[in-house]
């Protein structure tokens, strides 16, 4: 009898009852399966025939469809890998287990992160099958626990360091005494000295390798433990045997080898340590922006202020920030005036002057003044936390270059094995016919020099270390498939408003009389028009006194008519003036000359009398010409896309040194022209900052929101520019190519080195010991060259 199986499926996008039909339609048709799909509950529920269908095809049916599975998404932390076979056997049963959509598994980070539905199974679920194989975890925990639990686990790490050391120093003195003839006391040459010293570094000190390597064997898989055991037993039991041999024979010369697996016992143990302190540091970005976050918060309730630790602070409540303290959370400013340093956070030097309103960024620093604010966002929820939270994802996420490295990973161990088979029997059976030792002491190099550990860490480790640097300068990738790709970009669409400009329209030129500014100003005050803001906002700079407006008319297309202490002002373009028979010959040079370099001017007139010319523009940034070189100089193609007329746009792209402009888009048309470019076969990065650039965004092979933006172009986004400082995008550019760079020569290094170290203690030419010693090395040498990221140029 066939097995059949029963599931529950939550889906999403159903909107009406031909919707629950279809599914239900469609799922019926495949072998194997009766489902019934309910509109209220939006649940399919699902009997099948194990034989004939699963999961993850059924998944499919629905959502070729054109519809979703409910999935929700755990991070997990885990214990016990030790080497690149470990993480590849976690995700490989975790990817395994119905219910499961991906699975990635972080050597370097030591954690897990799981997209799975609900339904079929839960993080307890998920837990329990990585305990099967051997190997432990728990529900991600803060990252400061975490740091403590670290802190811990080196602790031991060193203290058993330190024993093993202090056992395995007499066996090594043997060793080098032999090599150089040398005289050494009588007892170090005694087997059962020597057995004394080995034992409790390969069955106390070294016994989580055996652990490590059952747990493995039981459930079909094999990682460096594997080896390790190998290895060390073999030259332990060998040397064991020998000792034996001497009892009732004293004139018995031994052949031993207890220095051979104490000595690489604590080999291993050095380089894991040294290879845990580095790869702790590469975690540091992620540390520095935690130790940003404020303490503690002076709140005001019920008419009382008193100190409170952060983690209390809610939404609504008020709260005084003094001089010299750090904002404990966002907010908004309800009294008070300062300035803030929001350097960390966005990357600008020169503090942010902060008045009532004013939106202020937890964890950021008030220089000068006093201010109560209200807290708006707390917890998870404020800025700090998120880039802390998109750091963490994309530390913990895989690059594509990574995929490699994981399957040859997966088999290694295995081939390994037999390769220190076939050295041991081709020793034994045709170079040196008979010659045990010889055979046993190639295969112990091979299997020891084997281990995959550098090649799973040559890629996480810069992954961190890149994202962390990207960080620390305000650029934050959402995952290490976005810091991958960014350098294969060869084309990178600007737009205008908000991201080459200010998205603030200022007054750049004003030609007339103080008189000519206050009356302008004043009639100009009523307007809620951006243009008519950027006069009022001059004009305070200029310290006019404002009058009081005792008419105005706003004339569509034209311009306004107002009435002021009598005075009869007009301010618009030439229709208007034309139309009032006002004579602005002398002023038309001048006002086509604004117009051409993408401003808007408009014209003054008192009494009917031209009296002067006002331009406002959307100001570049700047910083943009700087920015737009360097990206040129980079090899990208720079492409400004906007809504504007031809004239505006090739005027502001002019400016900034841009060549391509796409102008008059709308905003709906935006990812349309994005498309046309990657259909001429680049890979496109899309810039933006508002709503109408997230389908652009999307679309794109990187969007790339400027952090100054609305938060639907930052969610879209694959990478965030902090602050909107375009400097940082060359810089984005940058970082990806050194860490790609990076990636690329850990990786030919760990390649090379087990390609090289193999054939050589196959032929034995590498004593065990110093295989071990090359081993261990090769780890520390892959995190050690992850770290010279930190120290790029930027």
């Amino acid at each position: 009898m066939t097995e059949r199986n029963h599931m529950t499926l939550s889906i999403i996008g159903m909107t009406c009852a031909a919707c629950s039909s279809r599914i239900e339609k469609v799922l019926n048709k495949m072998d194997g399966v009766e489902a019934h799909v309910n509109l209220t509950t939006e649940k399919a529920t699902i009997d099948y025939d194990a034989s004939q269908a699963s999961v993850e095809s059924i998944t499919k049916k629905i959502v070729n469809i054109g519809y979703g599975v409910l999935t929700e998404k755990t991070e997990l932390d885990v214990f016990g890998m030790t080497c690149a076979a470990c993480s590849t056997r976690i995700e490989k049963v975790l990817n395994k287990q119905a219910g499961v959509k991906i699975a990635n598994v972080n050597l370097t980070t030591e954690a897990a992160s799981v997209e799975y539905n609900p339904e079929l199974i839960d993080t307890k679920g998920l837990i329990d099958k990585i305990q099967d194989i051997g190997y432990d975890a728990k529900l991600k925990v803060e990252p400061t626990e975490k740091q403590t639990h670290k802190a811990k686990e080196m602790r031991n790490k060193k203290m058993k360091l330190l024993v093993s050391a202090v056992l395995a120093a007499p066996l090594l003195l043997t060793m080098f005494v032999h090599l150089f003839q040398l005289p050494m006391p009588v007892i170090l040459m005694n087997p059962w000295f020597q057995f004394a010293l080995a034992t409790p570094v390969q069955f106390i000190i070294g016994w989580q390798f055996y652990v490590g390597a059952y747990k493995n064997l039981r459930n079909g898989g094999a990682n460096m433990d594997v080896l390790v055991a190998l290895g060390t037993s073999a030259a332990y039991f060998y040397s064991l045997y020998e000792a034996v041999k001497t009892i009732g024979n004293p004139s018995y010369d031994p052949h031993l080898y207890f220095e051979t697996s104490a000595v690489l016992i604590t080999l291993i143990l050095f380089g894991k340590y040294l290879e845990a302190r580095a790869k702790n540091q590469t975690t540091n970005a992620l540390s520095s922006l935690l130790n940003l976050q404020a303490k503690e918060a002076r709140v005001i309730r019920n008419g009382d202020e008193s100190m409170i630790p952060v983690e209390d602070v809610v939404v609504g409540d008020h709260l005084i920030v003094k001089p010299g303290e750090k904002i404990p959370v966002d907010g908004k400013v309800m009294k008070g005036r300062t300035s803030v340093d929001e350097s960390m956070i966005t990357g600008e030097s020169i503090p942010v002057e902060k008045e009532v309103d004013a939106t202020l960024i937890g964890s950021t620093i008030n220089k000068n003044g006093s201010i109560e604010m209200e807290a708006t966002k707390v917890g998870k929820d404020t800025a700090l936390a998120s880039i802390v939270k998109i750091v963490e994802d994309a530390q913990g996420s895989k690059a594509p270059i990574q995929r490699l490295a994981d399957v040859i990973s997966g088999y290694f161990v295995p081939i390994v094995v037999g390769i220190a088979v076939l050295t041991f029997i081709t020793w034994i059976t045709l170079v040196q016919p008979g010659q045990f030792e010889t055979a046993l002491v190639a295969s112990i190099a091979v299997l020891v020099i084997a281990c995959p550990c550098a090649l799973g860490l040559a890629t996480p480790t810069s992954i961190m270390v890149g994202t962390g640097k990207a960080a620390a300068n305000g650029i934050l990738f959402k995952g290490g498939e976005h810091l991958e790709k960014t350098h294969q970009l060869e084309a990178i669409v600007l737009d205008k408003t908000g991201t080459i400009t200010k998205g603030k329209p200022e007054v750049t030129d004003f030609t007339g009389d103080q008189e000519a500014l206050q009356l302008l100003a004043s009639a100009e005050k009523g307007s809620e028009h951006p243009l008519a803001e950027a006069i009022v906002a001059y004009a305070t700079e200029q310290g006019v006194n404002f009058l009081e407006v005792e008419a105005f008319d706003a004339i569509p297309g034209h311009g306004i008519e107002t009435t002021i202490n009598g005075k009869e002002i007009f301010v618009g373009n030439r229709k208007l003036m034309n139309e009032r028979n006002i004579e602005v010959g002398e002023a038309e040079h001048q006002l086509a000359a604004y117009e051409i370099e993408g401003k808007t001017a408009m014209l003054i007139a008192i009494d009917g009398v031209f009296r002067g010319i006002v331009a406002v523009a959307d100001t570049i940034k700047e910083t943009a010409p700087q920015a737009i070189q360097q990206l040129q100089a980079q090899g990208l193609a720079v492409i400004m896309l906007t809504g504007d007329n031809d004239r505006t746009a090739q005027a502001i792209a002019k400016q900034v040194g841009i060549d391509q402009v796409i102008a008059q888009v709308l905003p709906e048309e935006k990812a349309d022209r994005v498309k046309e470019i990657q259909l001429q076969g680049k890979k496109v990065a899309m810039v933006g900052d508002g709503v109408n650039d997230a389908p652009a965004l999307a679309i794109a092979d990187i969007g790339i929101a400027i952090g100054t933006g609305t938060d639907v172009a930052i969610e879209t986004a694959d990478v965030t520019i902090l602050g909107g400082e375009l400097l940082l995008l060359p810089k984005a550019i940058a970082i990806s190519h050194a860490t790609i760079r990076n990636i690329r020569q850990n990786l030919f290094w760990a390649f090379g080195y087990n390609t090289a170290g193999i054939p050589v203690a196959a032929l034995g030419l590498l004593a065990p010991w110093v295989a071990g010693a090359a081993m261990a090395l090769s780890s520390v040498s892959v995190v050690s060259n992850s770290l010279r990221l930190k120290r790029t140029k930027l």
